[in-house]
């Protein structure tokens, strides 16, 4: 088989990952095709991801890993080139369904945030959340604007906005997530990601033309409201939601969301170089509970309702 194609390394360019990441991927790439069993292998997993309606990665990764110890490879890179592989059928599908080559793009270009957070958290490049594109591949996700969104149903129990809007079980609504890209999630950037979700999803758009996204992550917990600026881009994300529920963890599992590799250690060690990251060490240290919110918009293609 052959892995280092064409696109293989036209998404390489433009992910914009460093030379030596270039030089590791290809490497690894060309030891694949020259092994008669690693490429039967690694075929073989891509078909089997490729043959599944949800796309789900994590056995065609369990064997990768396994082959990354066999061929003495680290297994986030070996991940990495196994997604940068997928590309080209993904673009496929993309070409099938007649959406836009633009979105396409936009959404592989979560590798490079996935390549960012490995280089930060576990020092290699590659990625260790390889199994987090299942939604890319089988194009149940994409990238509009600075957030990426998703076909959904409410599987909570009816909730009623304060705007009067109920949300039954069982309702279509959008996911969305926000990727680690570093853009600022300023007042244009979110309306604007909003607004092409809208556009985009529009068979999930209720009868009445409104459309619910609904969230789920530790950036917006309410509590963050406590000790962020109350002008700050991130209070202002979390005041864009009808808070559902706000729940406080044992655990900050996502530290190093913020902290980077620092994130597993003792916060006592957390660095302070940004308001962020010593606004979050001294809520913690203060020995508050960080913790996960879930929200709802309503947006009618133009604003938020409330």
């Amino acid at each position: 088989m052959v892995v280092l194609t064409e696109h293989f390394k036209e998404a390489e360019k433009r992910l914009g990952f460093p030379k030596e990441a270039v030089e590791l991927f290809e490497k690894i790439a060309k030891r694949i095709e020259k092994s008669e069993f690693f490429s039967a292998k690694f075929q073989a997993a891509k078909d089997q991801v490729l043959a599944q309606e949800h796309g789900r990665l994590d056995e065609a990764l369990d064997k990768l890993s396994k082959l990354a110890i066999l061929y003495g490879i680290k297994n986030y890179s070996l991940h990495m080139v196994f997604l940068l592989s997928l590309t080209e059928d993904v673009l496929a599908r993309y070409r099938e369904k007649g959406i836009s080559e633009d979105i396409y793009w936009d959404s592989v270009m979560d590798l490079k945030y996935k390549f960012k957070e490995c280089v930060e958290c576990k020092e290699c490049f590659g990625t260790f959340v390889a199994g987090w594109n299942s939604g890319f591949i089988c194009l149940n996700r994409f990238a509009l604007g600075r957030f990426q969104f998703e076909y959904t149903t409410w599987g909570g129990d009816d909730y009623t906005s304060s705007a009067g809007i109920t949300v039954k079980k069982g309702d279509k609504t959008v996911g969305f997530h926000i990727p680690s890209s570093g853009v600022p999630l300023t007042d244009e950037v979110r309306l604007d990601s909003y607004k092409r979700a809208y556009e985009f999803f529009k068979d999930q758009r209720r009868e009445d033309g409104l459309m619910i996204f609904e969230c789920g992550s530790w950036l917006i917990y309410e509590d963050y409201k406590t000790f962020l600026p109350e002008n700050s881009n991130t209070v202002k994300f979390i005041n864009d939601f009808e808070i559902v529920s706000s729940e406080p963890r044992a655990k900050f599992n996502d530290a190093w969301r913020i902290f980077a590799k620092w994130g597993y250690r003792n916060p006592k060690k957390w660095p302070e170089d940004t308001s962020m990251r010593r606004a979050f060490k001294k809520f913690v240290l203060d020995g508050n509970k960080t913790g996960h919110g879930h929200g709802i918009i309503v947006f009618d293609g133009e604003k938020i309702l409330k």
